[in-house]
This record gives C-alpha cells, structure tokens and sequence, in this order.
C-alpha cells in the first residue's frame, strides 16, 4: 500500500505526513511551532514568533517578481482532536494516523487534521521551492484557530508587510471564499446539590453513539443530530416514571457537532420494563426521523456502576427543560446568498456531574445582529433558571468585497487552468479573515483549498485529486499575481 508521503505534489505530501506525527491539538501546539521554527532556519528564511503564538516567515520574490504584490499565506497550526470511542489515542502525544483509503487520504479512527494540515503543508512547500515564481511572499501560520481564533484575535498590526491575503482553509475544491460568518461562544455553568442515592434504583447507562457530528459551520445545515439534544429528548420521557440522573457526558468542543452523549440514570426497579418500552419507542422514532442522515446511529442501554449521589428531581427537571428548549442547528438561511445559512447554534458540550453543570455553545451569522440576539436569548433562557452565562470570545465575520481585484485576476487563471470559472461563496463557518481584516483592512483577501469532507470528526478525509489541483492553482497564482 501506497504511503502518503509517496502522492503527487510530493513536497506537500510529504510535509503533510511529517504534520501527522506532530502532536498539534488546539492550546497544545508547542511541538508544531517549534517544527515551523526548525523549518525556517533550516531554510535560511527570516522568521518570527509574537507573543499570541504565532509564527510568521518571510521569503524574498524570486528574480524578475521583485515588484510583484506582497502575498500572506495564511493558516493555522491546530487541529480539532476528536476521536471514535473505541479508539485510544492521545492526541498530545501520539501521531495520526493517516492512510489512503481509495482517492481519499484519512485516518484511523481519529480526525485527521487536513483541516488545516494541508494548508500549512502547502505553505511549506511554497517555501521550500527552488524552482516557482513569485513575489514576496510572507507565510502566517496562527495559533489555536478552533478554540477561539486565538492566534488572529492577538495578532498586531504592522508586522506584516502584504497587501493580499491567500488563506488556505476551506474545504471544496474549485470554490473561491470571499466572505463568512462570525461567531460568538457561551460557556453555561450551574451547581446542585447532591442527594443520596435510595435502594430502589437499578443503574444504567443511556448512550447515543454512532452519529457523524461533524463541522458546526460547514456542516449545520445537513440536518445531523446533535448526540447532546437527543440525549435530552430521551431523558425527558424517561422523567415521568421517576428515572433520575446520575451524571450526564456528551461532546467535546463548541465548534464540532456531538456525536456521542450518555447518562448514567437511576431507574426505579418498579418502572424497568416501562422505562425500556419507552427507550425502545424512542429508539425506533429518532433511527426513522434521522435515517437517511444518520444511518448509523445507536441507542444502547446497559448496566452501569451503581452512583452514591444523584441530581436532585427540581434541578434535573428545569435542566433537562432548559436543554431541550434551546434553539439548536440552522436557523435561518440568509435572504442574500442562495443556499448559505445565516444564523445556526450549536450546543457542543453538556456535562453534569459531582455537582456542576457545564454547557459550551456556539452562536454563528453572518449578521453581527442575529448573533448578538441570537446569543442573548440563549444566555436569557438558562438565566431563567439560574445559571451563570459567561460571553467567551467573539469573533467578527468577514464582509464579501465582489469587486475584489485577487478574486478577478485568481478566476482568470483558474479559467485557464481548468477551463472553467471557480464558484464564488460565502461560509457559514468562521474563518480567520474577519478577525485578521479588522487588523488589516487593506488586505485583499480570498480563501480556498482543497475538497475536505467532515471535518472536526473521525470521518474526516482530504480528495487526493483536488489536492493536486488545489496546488497547481496555488502556484499558477503567485505566480500571476499583479504588480504593487
């Protein structure tokens, strides 16, 4: 079997694989930062850290382009670390494990991280050669992106001395990116008392798994479920027979739709046979409702540990309540821009145990309005039942510029290249350009990449073919681009 370092463009495969051994989860980039570092020096490139984590290198125009444009590329270091549950993996210190698998490159179990791997190994091999042309060209590789954008929010003005900004972080081949929506994040915390367990219950555990997830940008309107809000639904059916919580697990990051939730429960032994009627009804429902989506998903009870403390019945039940009213998935699709959501929430992490309850959600739009409206009724509802909402960080969106003069001249050679003119979009998905053009806001800036399917999930996978042509138009356009 082929390995991955062996595909064409070999330079950026290559660096690719070399991105798959290196622990690089969001806020544990260190060993990725010092490789980059490595790389630069190795190169004779001039190169920088700032104090947001970021590394910036600097390589001169080849003969003949020295008054070419300044070009950025740009994308980030850190990968979002989600695993099946049945794979053990450590994601800050083993490698991914990344396979070919058909015309897709994947990995074991585990997301892959061509979100943003691929980027970045693309800017290494732009880096590395010898034999391209192009102008100044400054590559800006960004600190923990998929945990609040950490890296762009701390960026200062004036280090960079570009004028067209190249991000290389979506996800379909052939598609020019010139805008996207911003986002804002919640944590919810609340506290209950414990209460002692009585004799009566049978303990279980209630699990969803099998479910895609998958990106909460690029993928929340595709009508996947939410391991979390399913989890919920079923929980609130099981209440009216006395069923009570235990300890409640489900997802792992704001910005990655739940695939997986359980609950240890407590099931009074009078209402077992009753209890798995209704899990079996509810089962047969939500596999009917979701099977063209979710093929796979499963609802499993089994024995658990027996708990010493439970939530107590008036928590649990304004909890449970409060869950299930929040708004989650796509909300509205944008009057603007065919076929783009507008505004979409996404309750990534519900945990409730020894006491604590922590929710993590994360509001998107393309209109600052509809976030800030948007977040402040989510915030309204658990307020009601008095948590404590905490506004994390906010990030802006990115306002489409059509008259773009990057945008032109990259569908002209994309034109000539493939004989076709490139889409032009607008993502729901938050990327890096809103935060960086509010430093910046000369910047002429586009993102593209090639095909990446469900991101931020197990299933992730890159296309090798658009890979290929992804850096054929990388280059054709260093090479085109226009005079300072």
């Amino acid at each position: 079997m082929r390995a991955i370092h062996e595909l064409q463009p070999n330079t950026l495969w290559q660096h690719f694989s070399a991105i798959c051994d290196i622990p690089h989860p969001s806020f544990h980039e260190e060993q990725i930062r010092d490789h980059l570092i490595n790389f630069a020096r190795a190169h004779n490139l001039e190169w920088l850290s700032d104090d947001a984590g970021n590394v910036i290198i600097r390589k001169d125009a080849t003969a003949g382009m020295e008054n070419r444009a300044g070009v950025i590329l740009q994308g980030h270091m850190d990968m979002v670390p989600q695993k099946n549950n049945d794979t053990t993996h450590d994601f800050t210190t083993d490698p991914i494990k990344a396979y070919i698998d058909g015309d897709w490159v994947t990995a074991e179990g585990t997301t892959l991280g061509a979100d943003n791997g691929i980027g970045m190994a693309a800017t290494l091999a732009i880096l590395a050669a010898t034999d391209l042309q192009h102008g100044p060209i400054e590559a800006l590789f960004t600190a923990t992106e998929e945990t609040g954008m950490i890296g762009a929010r701390g960026l200062k003005p004036g280090l960079l001395q570009g004028k067209i900004l190249l991000n290389l972080d979506t996800e379909d081949e052939g598609e020019l990116y010139i805008g996207c929506a911003g986002g804002a994040r919640m944590e919810i915390n609340g506290q209950y008392s414990l209460e002692a367990v009585a004799d009566e219950f049978s303990f279980k555990t209630l699990a969803f798994s099998g479910l895609k997830g998958g990106h909460s940008g690029c993928d929340i309107h595709l009508g996947r479920g939410n391991a979390i809000k399913l989890l919920v639904r079923v929980l609130q059916c099981l209440q009216e027979h006395g069923v009570r919580i235990a300890s409640i697990n489900g997802g792992s990051l704001a910005n990655a739709i739940p695939r997986e939730a359980s609950a240890v429960i407590a099931i009074p032994e009078s209402a077992l046979t009753v209890c798995a009627q209704i899990i079996d009804q509810c089962s047969n429902d939500i596999s009917a409702e979701l099977a063209v989506v979710e093929p796979d998903l499963q609802l499993t009870l089994n024995d658990a540990e027996p708990a010493r403390l439970l939530m107590p019945l008036a928590d649990q039940h304004k909890w449970i309540a409060a869950v299930s009213a929040c708004p989650n998935g796509a909300q509205r699709m944008s009057d603007s821009i065919e076929s783009v959501v507008e505004t979409s929430l996404n309750i990534g992490v519900f945990t409730v145990d020894e006491g604590k309850i922590y929710a993590h959600v994360l509001a998107r739009s393309l209109l600052g309005s509809c976030n800030d409206a948007l977040r402040d009724a989510v915030a309204g509802l658990f307020r009601m039942i008095g948590a404590e909402v905490v506004y994390q960080d906010s990030y802006p969106g990115w306002k489409p510029d059509p008259d773009s003069q990057i945008l032109a001249r990259m569908q002209q050679v994309y034109h000539g290249l493939y004989g076709k003119t490139p889409g032009v979009q607008v993502v729901h998905a938050g990327l890096e350009c809103g935060l960086l053009g509010s430093k910046y806001p000369e910047w002429d800036m586009i993102s593209f990449g090639p095909t990446i399917r469900f991101p931020h999930s197990p299933d992730e996978k890159v296309h090798i073919q658009s890979v290929a042509r992804f850096w054929d138009f990388l280059v054709a356009t260093l090479k085109a681009v226009p005079v300072a």
